[in-house]
């Protein structure tokens, strides 16, 4: 959304604000996600949330759209999230998403799920086998520094 219709929008009562920017919403993803219906209610909070949103999804141009939503179904697959992993597949597929390249974000992001439990886990089996007390773990990680 451009910055001129933005301050537009602005200029007006929140309650107003908000429905036009829930217009704009539904203009792009052709449909309003759940959590922005329910904070129809605090049309202050609903608005900086929008124009957050906004601001970091849809207004750079480094990304095509098609690519941002590949990575909301992938974030949103491993967050577990299905309502908005659901949503984010319906606006991809409105975009002309493959199935395929759909399954390949979930994929992708059901390996880097997997690689994370088994490395939190396993980090925290080795330091609990070896008794280490946090000041002979490294401070950013928590693995055991080799040195010793």
């Amino acid at each position: 959304m451009e910055l001129k219709k933005i301050e537009k929008i602005l200029q007006k009562e929140p309650e107003q604000a908000a429905e036009e920017l829930l217009k704009e919403v539904e203009k792009t993803y052709g449909e309003v996600p759940y959590i922005l219906n329910f904070m129809k209610e605090s049309p202050e909070l609903l608005v900086t949330k929008i124009l957050y949103d906004n601001s970091i999804i849809r207004e750079f141009k480094r990304m095509d759209a098609k690519t941002i939503e590949l990575i909301s179904i992938g974030v949103s697959a491993a967050l577990r999230c299905d309502h908005c992993l659901k949503m984010h597949i319906r606006v991809a597929q409105r975009l002309g998403v493959t199935k395929e390249e759909i399954f390949d974000a979930i994929l992708i992001a059901g390996t880097l799920s997997n690689a994370a439990v088994l490395a939190e886990g396993t980090r925290a089996m080795d330091s609990e086998k070896l008794g280490l007390s946090d000041k002979e773990k490294c401070s950013i990680c928590g693995i055991p520094d080799e040195k010793e």
